[in-house]
């Protein structure tokens, strides 16, 4: 089967096509055709060998999270799903990829298209968790940064649904993306701290950093102590006293099924930009410059 892989960490340039094995699924897995696979900020992280203490490399590696496509062989045990079902889930192999191994999957719905399905599960997922860890509820004001790319798109409308009022930053060509997912928008940089506090005089409950650029000093400032921020993107936020949510470990099947149907209704939105499998190295050099709108996403023939 084709395949993106890297044999060395470096820039997007390290990836390249090649003909690999087509998996064979194990217990509980299923084999995907696959139709999309998502790009995540995280795996151009990883090809730079930023993330090997944490997510060790072998080589070849094939890239992505993210997959939907058409169930094509079933693994030992395997009973809630059958060959020819329409699936999005997480990968248990790279999924920028012909074909792809799944053990957590649910449901496409038929009006759903492939991009956006492959954009759903992990940006779902890790807005969820967050909300979540933030405890957000109804008339509380949260703040997030970095709120144009497929994680924030998603968080805004999941705390926009549970009663909140959200202040998202972005730059200057995303404020009007932000108020139409239901945000207030604002831009980030120097003078945030102001800012907020002229949209918000009574304060920010809560802070949610997508954007990993700095922004956790004015953060506590606004919060005026470090309860209630969680990032998802700095490294830094233990040295700060901040909550650091990596994720990566709850694939939330149930969920994701109504997040779907979400989708597929209308209810919830995301912005998706495609490319072609073979262009994965242009594709992730995108994501790596940043300011991405949406989810980018990689469609396989």
């Amino acid at each position: 089967m084709k395949a993106i892989i890297f044999d060395e960490f470096g820039g997007p340039d390290v990836l390249h096509e090649a003909d690999v094995e087509v998996p064979q699924p194990g217990p509980g897995q299923v084999r995907v055709r696959v139709k999309a696979a998502g790009l995540n900020a995280l795996d151009g992280k990883k090809r730079a060998g930023m993330l090997e203490a944490v997510f060790p490399t072998a080589f070849p590696a094939i890239p992505g999270a993210e997959v939907a496509g058409v169930v094509d062989a079933l693994g030992e045990g395997v009973s809630d799903v059958q060959v020819g079902d329409e699936v999005l889930g997480w990968a248990d192999t790279g999924s920028y990829a012909e074909y792809a191994l799944a053990t957590a999957v649910a449901p496409k719905p038929a009006d759903l298209s492939w991009q956006v399905a492959a954009a759903l599960p992990v940006a779902s997922e890790t807005a969820e968790r967050v909300l979540d860890e933030l405890g957000v509820a109804a008339g509380e004001t949260v703040l997030m940064h970095g709120a144009s790319g497929a994680v924030g798109t998603v968080a805004v409308q999941l705390a926009t649904a549970r009663g909140a009022r959200v202040i998202a930053t972005a730059g200057a060509s995303n404020q009007d993306y932000l108020t139409s997912l239901g945000a207030t928008p604002t831009t980030y940089g120097e003078g945030l701290v102001e800012r907020v506090r002229a949209l918000a005089p009574d304060g920010v409950d809560a802070v949610f950093d997508l954007a990993g650029k700095g922004a956790l000093p004015d953060s506590i400032t606004l919060r005026g102590g470090t309860e209630r921020i969680v990032t998802i993107a700095d490294f830094s936020a233990g040295e700060l006293g901040v909550a650091f949510s990596p994720g990566g470990g709850d694939h939330p099947v149930e969920r994701l099924t109504a997040v779907a149907q979400h989708a597929a209704a209308g209810t919830l939105t995301t912005t998706v930009t495609a490319y072609p499998l073979a262009k994965a190295a242009d594709a992730q050099q995108a994501s790596d410059a940043g300011h991405v709108r949406g989810k980018l996403v990689l469609t396989v023939d």
